[in-house]
């Protein structure tokens, strides 16, 4: 499967859900993260490729994430915890559906329905 037909999934991985975290405690972006990879990986079809990074600035808004494909637009999500991996699965299923990437509340897992923080147009679209 080439690159353009995968979506790219970006988990911070540094997220506390804004709060402090125990000494030694995971943080909770990083457990959410393992759990997608999990999933990812059992899925032999999945089209998604997951990455993480360190900070998506999102830090009062729990654990957050991207998710990003060539020619379509990139979505900023928040309020998620480490539990949220189903229904990120079934957003990127819907988004992977979607021609332009938007996918309408009323598409999305109910636990994501206000999860959208913002969008970025795809760097092909014209303003």
């Amino acid at each position: 499967m080439s690159e353009e037909q995968r979506a790219r999934l970006i988990v911070c991985t540094t997220c506390r859900a804004g709060r402090p975290l125990a000494e030694g405690e995971t943080p909770p972006g990083a457990l959410l993260h393992a759990d997608l990879q999990r999933r990812i990986v059992e899925d032999a079809d999945s089209r998604l490729e997951l990455a993480e990074v360190k900070c998506l600035a999102c830090c009062d808004r729990g654990c957050s994430c991207a998710i990003t494909m060539p020619g379509k637009w990139t979505y900023l999500l928040g309020h998620l915890s480490p539990g949220s991996a189903g229904d990120l699965l079934e957003y990127a299923t819907a988004y992977l559906a979607s021609a332009s990437g938007a996918v309408l509340p009323s598409r999305r897992p109910p636990a994501l329905r206000g999860a959208v923080i913002g969008r970025l147009p795809a760097a092909e679209m014209q303003a």
